[in-house]
Order: C-alpha cells, then sequence, then structure tokens
C-alpha cells in the first residue's frame, strides 16, 4: 500500500508485462498509476493523485476525500443494547469497543 496526501494506493505487479501497476483506494473516481520500478511506482502515484487534485481543481468540483473514520451503523436493538453492555463493563466508549472489535476480525 501506498499512502500520500491521505489516499491510499493498492499495487499489483503485472509478471507478463514486467510492471506495477496500482489503483487509489476508496474514491468514486477512477485514479491509476503505474511503473516499472518501486521509485517509479511511488512517483507515478504521487503524480497521479497531485493531477488528480488539479484536475477537479480546474474543473471546480471537490476531490474525493479519503475515509473520515465515521461509519452510521444500524443494529436491531437488543445487539445495540448489549453492545452498549459489554462496553460499559470493560470502561470503554462504545465506539471504542466496536473499533477494537473489528480491527481483530481483519
Amino acid at each position: 500500500m501506498l499512502n500520500y496526501k491521505g489516499y491510499t494506493g493498492h499495487v499489483e505487479f503485472d509478471d507478463e508485462a514486467g510492471i506495477f501497476h496500482g489503483e487509489v483506494l476508496g474514491l468514486r473516481d477512477v485514479v491509476t498509476f503505474q511503473g516499472k520500478t518501486v521509485d517509479g511506482l511511488e512517483q507515478a502515484f504521487r503524480d497521479s493523485i497531485d493531477d488528480y487534485l488539479d484536475f477537479c481543481e480546474a474543473r471546480k468540483e471537490e476531490p474525493d476525500k479519503p475515509f473520515s473514520g465515521k461509519l452510521m451503523l444500524r443494529l436491531p436493538p437488543e445487539l445495540h443494547r448489549k453492545i452498549y453492555t459489554s462496553s460499559k463493563q470493560e470502561g470503554k466508549s462504545l465506539n471504542q469497543w466496536i473499533a477494537e472489535r473489528l480491527k481483530r476480525t481483519i
């Protein structure tokens, strides 16, 4: 994974073509990059982000932003109650408790 200005790029290697290629994750728009070396790939990633931001600015459009960390979640009321009770028993906020549990699954 590559990171630049809050954006994340996922990279794969195409052994037939002999190049690295990647895509910026978390955007509605498609932003890709490629390179033959790691240094070239990293520079192409940064250039693609900068080009994307410049393109959005020229069109007077707001670029997609990386994820904010806010997630709206709907639960059955009884599950919500159980999670809340468990979080309080552990002395944690509901958000902290849920985040810790989710982190364990990935």
